[in-house]
């Protein structure tokens, strides 16, 4: 007969154990998170060594932080890089326009709170599109705030609307109604974001249909046609401040770098023009490009915006 046995386990010890490998950052890598901003969470996008020459990129229409997702990463060697998103975008809270006003003025107050909390106080300020009157909001009231400009189609001067803005300027400003409105629900369709997007590159193979796939699905969300269509009424409490930016452009003297999209759906190539009667000594880049120049213009823009810093902010006296 068979005899039995028992079989008996061997402990195995902690040590003995397989490491868990750790997730760890590579360097230039992008971190997410989100901010409480007076009862309001306020996404963002996050880079680079928090040691490091502070940098704020402020996004345009019909966008969020995701128009930078690629400039956040090529510069973080070189920047503590931050790009939040406005409320009513990207993946910041919502609130309902009945009660919560979507105004110019808004967007910059919550984002000047934002950049205080996360203790932005001095920095280089990249402005595309809606980022200029939030921005330029911002830096008037805290102009000591103000290390460098960086301006990429962002209007400031009359010359710079395209005939795009007609029927914002010729109809919804003169009066707002049902009426006015319906011709520019237009600018949020599906089709007309992806045209914001290719209209005036020469390389749409370049663009990811990421940006506007992104964008478009965020239009679908409760309340962001109504969000979008009292923006576009307040835009025009933009251009009677066009005088007291051009004043603080014009006394701040702040070293300015212009990267200009020529074939821009929404603003000429006068608007950025302008900007060079203020700022004599701005270094302008005409680039053969739409509204999104960061698109197809990526390591273009970074390593100028590089250059642009070390010659002329940080070897300043």
């Amino acid at each position: 007969m068979l005899s039995s046995s028992t079989a008996t386990a061997t402990p195995v010890s902690i040590a003995e154990e397989p490491a868990i490998q750790q997730a760890i950052a590579p360097e230039g890598a992008v971190r997410y998170g989100s901010l409480d901003v007076d009862g309001l969470s306020i996404a963002y996008r996050e880079s680079g060594r928090p040691g490091a020459p502070k940098l704020v990129l402020l996004h345009g229409f019909p966008a969020s932080s995701h128009q930078y997702r690629n400039l956040v990463q090529a510069l973080a060697d070189r920047f503590h890089v931050l790009a939040p998103d406005y409320p009513g975008f990207g993946l910041s809270d919502r609130p309902d326009p009945a009660t919560w006003p979507y105004t110019f003025d808004h967007l910059a107050e919550v984002t000047e709170r934002f950049l205080a909390l996360k203790g932005f106080e001095h920095y280089g300020l990249f402005v595309q599109d809606y980022g200029g009157p939030v921005g330029f909001r911002i830096v008037s009231r805290r102009p000591e705030a103000l290390e460098w400009l960086i301006i990429q189609n962002s209007n400031a001067y009359e010359e710079g609307f395209t005939a795009a803005w007609d029927g914002l300027r010729g109809a919804l400003w003169q009066g707002r109604s049902p009426e006015t409105e319906a011709p520019l629900h237009a600018f949020l369709s599906p089709e007309t974001i992806r045209t914001i997007y290719l209209h005036g590159t020469r390389r749409p193979e370049l663009l990811s249909p990421d940006a506007w796939e992104s964008d478009t699905a965020f239009m679908q969300r409760p309340h962001a046609v109504r969000i979008n269509l009292d923006l576009f009424y307040d835009y025009r409490t933009n251009v009677p401040l066009y005088p007291a930016w051009q004043r603080f452009l014009r006394e701040r003297q702040p070293k300015t770098i212009i990267f200009w999209g020529q074939q821009d759906l929404f603003f000429t190539p006068a608007g950025g023009e302008a900007y060079l009667a203020d700022l004599p000594d701005s270094e302008m880049h005409r680039l053969d490009a739409g509204h999104f120049a960061v698109e197809d213009h990526l390591e273009y823009i970074a390593d100028r915006m590089r250059g642009f810093y070390d010659e002329q902010v940080s070897a300043a006296p």
